[in-house]
């Protein structure tokens, strides 16, 4: 079972953990996921949320679904190289805007970063 948060909903959360994965190497290319219900009881969440999961990954083209087979991580290595990109801004421009908000300048920031190296 899963713990979520209540600021996002739970399917983009599935979907922001399987990109994760994805991103650290636990899911290559080609891997198969899971069935949808397989994935639902793993998650603890109801089959249709697993199913809007991985049709929202197939329409961000990072997997791919045969008939009879399943649901496959894509084997286009490109789109996993954009993903990565992808999340590392998302990921900095939230850093940004969490620093900004309590007043703290990208300047401070970095010269906390040089330290911490």
């Amino acid at each position: 079972m899963t713990d979520f948060t209540r600021d996002k909903p739970i399917y983009s959360q599935l979907v922001d953990r399987i990109c994760g994965e994805m991103i650290k190497g636990h899911l290559q290319l080609g891997d198969k996921l899971p069935s949808v219900r397989e994935y639902a009881v793993q998650s603890g969440v109801n089959v249709n949320t697993v199913q809007r999961v991985y049709k929202e990954l197939e329409l961000m083209q990072l997997t791919e679904t045969k008939r009879g087979q399943g649901t496959f991580i894509t084997s286009d290595e490109g789109r996993l190289l954009e993903l990565r990109d992808s999340m590392k801004e998302q990921l900095v421009e939230s850093f940004l805007a969490s620093i900004a908000s309590f007043g703290f300048t990208k300047e401070e920031m970095l010269q906390l970063l040089e330290k911490k190296e």
